[in-house]
């Protein structure tokens, strides 16, 4: 596909250099040279320097032939601008990065009345992964599929775990939990594992499971999951306003502790069932005189990368609730993988991984049947859902007997809403969608799978 992106900050760049793996021909606009410069020198892409909202900058881009524009700058309405502009000048699809709460009620009108293919909100995205999250105290990511029926978890094992010098064929057997280990990261390597394959302590594994059955698993391997009853969040943000109102919802109490004594009080008229703490979480005793040794879950939710790792680290030492760190630099993440600071959230990434996903699944209408798309072990390895046509060579062979590629495993089949973990006796049918979990990036089709 050819692809514009407008705007080169975090997440123009981090979408760049994904959809540059997949493979699209992509052009880059923004008004900054420097910006462009950094870009073009490291990635196989094309730079425009310019007001990405100008029809002439678009035109010299290439927009009339243009398959997608991708507005991404730091204005909302600059983003919906350009994407207005693109829609008039081709026929080609087009997202728009807004992050304003005040036009999160009217999303679907904005995309409806402005045909737009997709917007994104990296704040709710990210409330929505921390949500998720919390429900598991110890999986590292969890992402969905199906509609929700179907999981896929990453989790840390600990050195004292079950699981440790276990076999994977024996888990079933051993603890009766109806799950699938699809991906180990072990060190720096990755693998796609058979039965045979023997986990170790530290390893981080991903598992298919529905969510009943992934608590069921989390149960018997030792980790214990209690019910979030309160929860403390530091910094005012609109992920903050996000991830409260969720809360909320949930009823769960929720402390949100900001320095702005301006956005405090915004905060307390759009979340009067929240309590608003006026107050610099990183002066001394701030957290404990605030009660962080009672509460279930922490997130720290600054601007600032530094403050958010040290808030981090002490809620650690100090507590035993479920930890959560925004870092923005991604720079840091040799430092920060190997601190004790709970599970790391990075917006930035999250938007461009919904995106890239959107992208792999638009092309549908040019033969590719990816419905879902996740990114999973530091974007090595990609989980897949398809669905499976009339016309596929897989459909009444047993999975034993079909000749799969290696680092290929047919992790989950949804069945009329009716899931199954499958054994090489279970043969798939027209309709089904099916789960693959690959290192082999770019599956475009099912049939793609086959040798």
């Amino acid at each position: 596909m050819k692809i514009i992106i407008i705007g080169c900050g975090k997440v123009g760049a981090s979408l760049a250099e994904l959809l540059d793996e997949e493979g699209h021909e992509i052009t880059l606009i923004d008004n900054k040279a420097s910006a462009i410069r950094n870009i073009t020198d490291t990635l196989d892409v094309l730079g425009v320097v310019g007001n990405g909202a100008c029809h002439s900058i678009q035109i010299t881009a290439g927009i009339e032939t243009a398959d997608l524009l991708i507005a991404v700058t730091n204005s909302d309405e600059l983003n919906l601008l350009c994407c207005m502009m693109a829609k008039k000048a081709s026929d080609c699809h087009t997202i728009a990065r807004v992050r304003n709460p005040q036009y999160n009620s009217e999303i679907s009108f904005i995309k409806e009345g402005m045909g737009l293919s997709m917007i994104i909100n990296p704040e709710e995205e990210t409330a929505t992964d921390i949500a998720r999250l919390i429900r598991l105290p110890s999986a590292i990511k969890i992402d969905v599929f199906a509609k929700g029926r179907v999981e896929l978890l990453q989790l840390k094992l600990p050195k004292d775990s079950i699981l440790h010098n276990m076999m994977i064929k024996d888990i079933q057997i051993k603890l009766r939990c109806n799950i699938l280990v699809c991906a180990v990261e072990r060190a720096d390597e990755i693998f796609i594992p058979s039965g045979n394959f023997t986990l170790q302590a530290n390893d981080k594994i991903s598992i298919v499971a529905t969510p009943k059955n992934a608590i069921e698993f989390f149960h018997k391997i030792g980790i214990t999951t209690t019910p979030i009853k309160n929860v403390m969040l530091v910094g005012g943000g609109n992920i903050s306003v996000y991830l409260a109102q969720k809360f909320i919802d949930m009823g769960v109490t929720v402390k949100i502790i900001e320095q702005n004594i301006e956005r405090c009080e915004q905060l307390s008229e759009t979340l009067p069932k929240a309590l608003v703490i006026h107050a610099n979480a990183s002066e001394y005793n701030v957290l404990l005189e605030e009660g962080i040794l009672e509460v279930d879950a922490f997130a720290s939710l600054t601007n600032m990368d530094e403050e958010n790792i040290l808030l981090s680290l002490y809620a650690q030492k100090k507590t035993h609730a479920k930890v959560f760190t925004k870092i923005s630099r991604l720079l840091y993440d040799e430092i920060t993988n190997e601190m004790e600071i709970g599970t790391i959230i990075k917006p930035k990434l999250i938007t461009a991984d919904r995106i890239a996903q959107h992208v792999r699944v638009m092309q549908n209408p040019k033969g590719n049947n990816v419905e879902t798309l996740y990114k999973i072990v530091g974007n090595k390895v990609e989980a897949l859902e398809f669905r499976i046509r009339d016309n596929s060579k897989l459909i009444g062979i047993p999975l034993s007997d079909l000749p799969i590629k290696e680092n290929i495993l047919v992790s989950c089949v949804n069945r009329k809403n009716h899931i199954i973990i499958p054994d090489g006796q279970v043969s798939l049918q027209s309709g089904d969608s099916v789960i693959i979990v690959t290192t082999n990036t770019r599956l475009n089709d099912l049939n793609d799978i086959l040798i």
